[in-house]
């Protein structure tokens, strides 16, 4: 009736990092104050969603078309890094949260690199 659900350690690196970014982003925006929830909160989350689907469509394309996929997930994954930017500077939330959410990016920015330079 239903099908089996995919554990995420059968997924790449990279989607469970940007996966886990997704999961610590919702408790981050759930303590912003309301105007900023719906507003920049959904935006980025939005983001993430978007950087996490031009990941999914790089990984089922083939090989002629990943790179495309894979250079706009970069465009999304910059985007996302200068919300995260404003987070801080609007002081919306803990400074320690969102070092932790970039550090993170900047991993997910080299598995980005890498994988982009294994096409070329």
């Amino acid at each position: 009736m239903f099908a089996k659900l995919r554990s995420m350690s059968d997924e790449l690196p990279i989607l469970t990092r940007v996966y886990e970014i997704d999961k610590s982003l919702d408790s981050i925006n759930d303590k912003l104050p309301k105007p900023k929830r719906y507003g920049l909160g959904t935006s980025t989350e939005q983001t993430v969603l978007a950087l996490l689907e031009q990941l999914l469509m790089a990984k089922h394309a083939p090989k002629s078309h990943k790179a495309a996929y894979l250079l706009r997930a970069q465009a999304q994954l910059e985007t996302l890094r200068f919300k995260l930017r404003l987070y801080l500077e609007l002081q919306l939330v803990n400074e320690t949260r969102i070092m932790q959410t970039q550090a993170r990016l900047q991993e997910i920015g080299r598995m980005l690199g890498g994988w982009l330079k294994s096409l070329t």
